[in-house]
């Protein structure tokens, strides 16, 4: 299956009736600012005069990674599994954002480094986390393939559940120093300039991850232009299923919003792999991950929100969402002036 083979460019004509729509609208013309952009993307998106993006649909893609064996992250790797325990449980802050803008919420096992016996998760583990990236390739070109069909199937089903606007988040503990290398070697970028904090590690180990990226990215030597290559040589399972699940929503012309470092990261190989895809996506927010800030620009986007978070699992998306909603609102149902017999102005 050819994941990019039906994504078709936005349409433009329908973003130009709404933008003529939303000028009719009881208000200044551009009083409401960006809300108006969003409004005109998801026309452009959806191909609807009126696009709906309720219910949204939220998928929290979980999986290990074999470099945290470096000393990368300031949390063991068993914190992946039991967190994703808390997603099932409904305790984790994605369970209350998602509970709060009445999304619908499914968490994948694509390659947690256990088995875990709970209701609730979808299990399609590709294998038992990646490899330590620093020894030997993540993962086989073919796992890579496997996690991105996996995740665009889990899209698709997400939306044939009726989701009207996909969110994707991750678990994985380790994720921010895949995430830094593929920014890497997309970006051309110094390793320095992209490697932060993650989950709270100190400045010494900032100075190591960085070491282990850039020994990992001399050691792999991954293909600029194949973007298969980097994630099977960098990057994570995770990474690799919230890619295809992008992709699947581009498909479909479902709008796409995007949580932090990790998910752009995945968003950067969405649009490697289909330029076209881009124009359905949606930064929900501006991560403090410093790594964050070249992957948006790579993408030509500017985030909705800027509110510090840098934790994932699609919580910053989720927050920004009714942001969205509020887009959609505003062309369904304000008021024109002529149907409010309101004056415009001469």
């Amino acid at each position: 299956m050819n994941v990019t083979a039906h994504i078709q460019p936005v349409d433009k004509e329908k973003g130009c009736r709404a933008r003529a729509y939303i000028d009719t609208l009881t208000k200044p013309q551009g009083s409401l600012g960006r809300l108006e952009e969003l409004a005109v993307q998801l026309a452009e998106i959806t191909g609807e005069d009126f696009p709906l993006v309720t219910p949204p649909g939220v998928i929290i893609f979980a999986a290990d990674h074999g470099v945290v064996k470096e000393g990368v992250s300031a949390f063991p790797q068993e914190v992946t599994a039991q967190m994703v325990m808390n997603f099932v449980n409904g305790g984790a802050a994605i369970n209350v954002f998602s509970r709060q803008i009445g999304a619908m919420l499914e968490v994948v096992d694509v390659g947690v480094a256990a088995d875990i016996a709970a209701d609730g998760i979808v299990h399609k583990k590709v294998r038992y986390g990646t490899r330590n990236f620093c020894e030997i390739d993540a993962m086989a070109r073919e796992e890579a393939k496997q996690a991105l069909h996996i995740g665009y199937e889990r899209g698709e089903a997400m939306i044939h559940r009726g989701a009207k606007c996909l969110i994707l988040g991750e678990m994985g503990i380790g994720n921010t120093t895949a995430s830094s290398a593929i920014v890497a070697v997309l970006s051309g970028k110094d390793v320095a300039d992209l490697v932060g904090r993650g989950t709270g590690i100190g400045q010494e180990t900032i100075a190591h991850k960085q070491k282990v990226i850039q020994r990992a990215i001399e050691a792999r030597k991954p293909d600029r232009n194949d973007p298969i290559d980097i994630l099977a040589k960098l990057g994570g399972l995770e990474i690799a299923a919230i890619t295809g699940a992008i992709l699947a929503a581009a498909t479909h012309r479902v709008p796409i919003l995007i949580d932090g470092f990790i998910c752009t990261t995945a968003a950067l190989l969405a649009k490697e792999m289909c330029p076209d895809a881009v124009d359905y996506m949606v930064i929900g927010h501006r991560s403090a991950e410093i790594g964050h800030e070249t992957a948006v620009h790579l993408l030509g986007k500017k985030p909705i929100l800027d509110l510090g978070f840098r934790l994932g699992e699609a919580s910053g998306a989720a927050v920004a969402f009714p942001i969205l909603q509020s887009a959609s609102l505003m062309l369904k149902e304000m008021a024109t002036f002529d149907s409010a017999g309101v004056s415009n102005r001469k």
